[in-house]
């Protein structure tokens, strides 16, 4: 098995592996399905990006357009507007933290990363060839992220001969074309909910091993998704602690990062669980 890196440094800042790092998550949309509307000005998204760091976020990902099941997609135009203000003031005062830009739009990945953005979080993979571009000119970490579909579209009958095997696959294919165009600072994303029923995503938490085999930091980002309601019959609002059930077995099967939108009690179960797989307690 190919060791995971210890760490990306990029431009002044460093995205160290030694412990789980907890991805805080600022939905600047009208319609996201855990808290759209909220944060759809930029003063409140910026306000609860400071909170998530306080809290002991290691990475804010900041985005603007909702990829739930059955979502609309809006223009570059409207979706720069509601997230490039908010990375703007957050990089000035924040210098320390990384800032990820949730996006699969180069217009915007572009603009994002002229504000100071540092990592980019593209839910299709980096399979837009001026998306690539952008992550090879900048140099910057990237997550490659599997889905099956298009967000208006991948939950419809998503099927698969083997779910995990497929996914593996595709990681390979995304690695190889990223490693081409020398972009190597990966992050692999099993897309938890993206094109997968109930029973896909729990396939691939059982065995998230064969993608953290693959010797780069994996994310995973199942907070507050429907499959956690539907194996609680839990509303939206009632299933912090079913995601925290699922941070605490993707840490001890190896994850890296952990994307959710509750950060002090995601850190808190990654750090129980990292004990746990190593033996003892680190540093956080």
């Amino acid at each position: 098995m190919k060791p995971a890196p210890r760490e990306y440094r990029y431009k002044h800042l460093r995205l160290g592996f030694n412990r789980p790092l907890i991805m805080g998550v600022v939905n600047a949309t009208p319609d996201s399905f855990s808290d759209g509307g909220k944060y759809l000005k930029p003063r409140n998204a910026i306000e609860q990006a400071a909170r998530l760091i306080e809290s002991g976020a290691g990475i804010i990902d900041i985005g603007g357009e909702s990829s739930r099941p059955g979502a609309k997609p809006v223009s570059a135009k409207e979706e720069g507007r509601r997230v490039l203000p908010v990375i703007r003031k957050l990089v000035k005062r924040y210098p320390k933290v990384p800032f990820s830009i949730d996006s699969y739009k180069p217009e915007v990945i572009r603009f994002a990363m002229d504000e100071g953005a540092g990592i980019i979080n593209d839910i299709t993979g980096l399979r837009n060839p001026d998306v690539m571009a952008i992550a090879e000119e900048h140099k910057v970490p990237v997550v490659i992220m599997h889905m099956k579909g298009m967000p208006g579209t991948m939950q419809k009958r998503p099927t698969y001969k083997n779910v995990v095997a497929e996914v593996v696959l595709f990681f390979k294919e995304r690695i190889k074309a990223c490693k081409k165009h020398g972009v190597t600072k990966i992050i692999l994303d099993p897309g938890i909910g993206f094109g997968k029923t109930v029973n896909h995503n729990l396939a691939i938490l059982r065995e998230l091993d064969k993608i953290v085999e693959l010797g780069y930091p994996v994310m995973v980002g199942a907070s507050r998704k429907s499959f956690i309601g539907n194996i609680l019959g839990a509303d939206v609002n009632q299933r912090e602690s079913g995601s925290l059930a699922i941070t605490a077995l993707a840490v001890r099967k190896g994850a890296s990062i952990i994307r959710a939108h509750e950060v002090k009690e995601n850190l808190e179960a990654a750090m129980v669980s990292a004990a746990v797989r190593k033996g003892r307690a680190l540093r956080f």
